[in-house]
């Protein structure tokens, strides 16, 4: 059996990919990728807690499905807005997109 360090580690590691994926990357769809990353490592803490501390219930899954549904939203939303302002802008270049400003 796995123990639970591990799967911390794993997740700990994509969170931290992710990070870096957001800070680093200039593209509105490495963004809403690496956001994904992170999203991922969190259904890997749900699951691998659920797993070690209460597996005689549902809740780690049923928060994990929660997060999944959270996700994909988040990526219909965001893809929709970058394909909007790509449309107005002909750049998906987050430091192009100002659009905030008067």
């Amino acid at each position: 059996m796995v123990p639970l360090w591990m799967y911390l580690l794993v997740a700990a590691a994509l969170f931290a990919i992710g990070i870096y994926g957001v800070l680093a990357r200039r593209t509105a769809v490495a963004i809403l990728m690496c956001i994904e990353l992170m999203l991922n490592a969190v259904i890997i803490n749900l699951v691998a807690f659920w797993r070690f501390l209460t597996p005689q219930n549902m809740s780690g899954q049923a928060f994990a499905a929660f997060v999944f549904v959270v996700a994909a939203a988040e990526a219909a939303v965001g893809l929709a807005i970058i394909l909007a302002v790509y449309r107005t802008r002909k750049s998906v270049v987050v430091d192009d997109i100002n659009l905030l400003k008067g």
